[in-house]
C-alpha cells in the first residue's frame, strides 16, 4: 500500500527542502566570500555569518547560474529554430520580494556579491524597486503618504517600462534612486551598462497585472523575470523584527539631522516601542497581509527564516 504522506509530496508542484538537505546540493562549491565582504551587505539586525551563507545561499546561487546558463542554450536553440541567430540573449532578470524587515534587501545585496564572485565575467545589478515611488509631494496630493510602499504608492508604468527595457535587450538602462535618509525618491539615477543579470528586488514585485481600464488584463513586472524568490517568516516574527530595528536606527540613523525622522530620536525606549508597534500594525501589517504575503506562491523559490532570522527550510516550484 501506498504511503499518503509520499503521495502526497510527489503530487506537490514544489519541492521543499530542510536546511541540512538544501545545504547538501553546494557540497563541493567554494565560499568565495570574507566574512568582511558579509558583513558589508549585511542589513541592520539582520543575522548573517559564513555559516548561513555555506548552508543556504551556495546552493541557490549555483540552481541560478545552473538556470543562466540553461537560458543560454535555450535562447541559442531558439534563434536557430527561428533561422535569425542573435549573439547575446537579454539578461537573466531576477524578482526578490518579501515583507519590511524580513531581510530581503541583504539578500539581494548578498546574492549580487555571490553571483559577481562566482561567476566573474557576468555583469551583475542590482535595482531596488523604493527609486519608482512617486515622490512625497505627488503621495500627499494623492492622500497616500501614510500608504507608502502599497502597490498604489508607486509610478508603476515607470517600474513596467524599466524591465520592459531589460527585457528588450537595451544595452544602456537608467533606474532612480531613493533615499532612505530623506525618505523620498531623488534626482539620482543607477546605470546598467551593459547588465548580464538583473536583481530587482521590492516589496511588490510578485503583484498579479492589474486590469487595464478598457477591461483587458495589463502586464506584470513579474511577467518578465526569469526567476523569482519570496523571503518568508511568520508575521509575528516579522512584526518584531522590525520594532527591534526602529529602536536601532532610533540611536543611529534617526539621529543624524537630516533624516526624514529625526522626530524619532527624542523618544524613550517605550515611546519608540510604541510607535514601531503603530506604524506596524497600521502600514506596514496591513501591506503584509494585503499585498505582499499573497505573492508568496507566485515565487519560484521561497526561502523561510526561524525566528533567529536564519533560513529552516526552501521551496522550489517544480518545472
Amino acid at each position: 500500500m501506498a504511503d499518503p504522506s509520499m503521495s502526497r509530496h510527489d503530487t506537490s508542484p514544489y519541492v521543499e527542502l530542510d536546511r541540512s538537505d538544501w545545504s547538501r546540493l553546494a557540497d563541493g562549491t567554494s565560499q568565495p566570500l570574507s566574512e568582511k565582504e558579509i558583513d558589508a551587505v549585511r542589513g541592520l539586525g539582520d543575522e548573517l555569518d559564513l555559516d548561513e551563507v555555506r548552508e543556504v545561499y551556495l546552493a541557490l546561487t549555483k540552481l541560478i547560474l545552473m538556470r543562466v546558463r540553461l537560458a543560454h542554450e535555450l535562447h541559442a536553440a531558439t534563434e536557430r529554430f527561428l533561422d535569425r541567430p542573435q549573439p547575446q540573449r537579454t539578461p537573466y532578470v531576477i524578482g526578490l520580494a518579501g515583507s519590511v524587515a524580513v531581510g530581503k534587501s541583504t539578500t539581494a545585496r548578498l546574492l549580487r556579491e555571490l553571483l559577481s564572485h562566482t561567476a566573474p565575467k557576468a555583469r551583475v545589478d542590482l535595482v531596488t524597486t523604493d527609486g519608482f515611488l512617486l515622490p512625497n509631494a505627488e503621495l500627499r496630493r494623492r492622500e497616500l503618504l501614510e500608504r507608502k510602499g502599497f502597490p498604489e504608492s508607486y509610478d508603476r508604468k515607470a517600474l513596467l517600462r524599466f524591465v520592459m527595457n531589460v527585457k528588450s535587450g537595451r544595452e544602456v538602462i537608467e533606474a532612480p534612486l531613493y533615499s532612505h535618509l530623506k525618505y523620498d525618491v531623488t534626482d539620482d539615477v543607477v546605470t546598467l551598462d551593459h547588465p548580464d543579470i538583473v536583481i530587482v528586488e521590492g516589496l511588490n514585485v510578485l503583484q498579479p497585472a492589474r486590469m487595464r481600464g478598457d477591461g483587458r488584463p495589463g502586464l506584470a513586472i513579474s511577467d518578465f523575470f526569469d526567476f523569482s524568490i519570496y523571503v518568508d517568516a511568520s508575521h509575528r516574527d516579522i512584526r518584531q523584527w522590525y520594532v527591534n530595528r526602529f529602536l536601532r536606527l532610533r540611536e543611529t540613523a534617526f539621529r543624524d539631522p537630516a533624516s526624514y525622522f529625526v522626530r524619532y530620536a527624542g523618544l524613550d525606549h517605550n515611546q519608540a516601542i510604541e510607535r514601531a508597534e503603530t506604524l506596524w500594525d497600521t502600514i506596514n501589517g496591513p501591506n503584509l497581509k494585503q499585498n505582499i504575503a499573497p505573492t508568496r506562491g507566485r515565487a519560484t523559490l521561497v526561502l523561510r527564516k526561524d525566528s533567529d532570522h536564519s533560513v529552516r527550510w526552501v521551496r522550489l516550484r517544480k518545472l
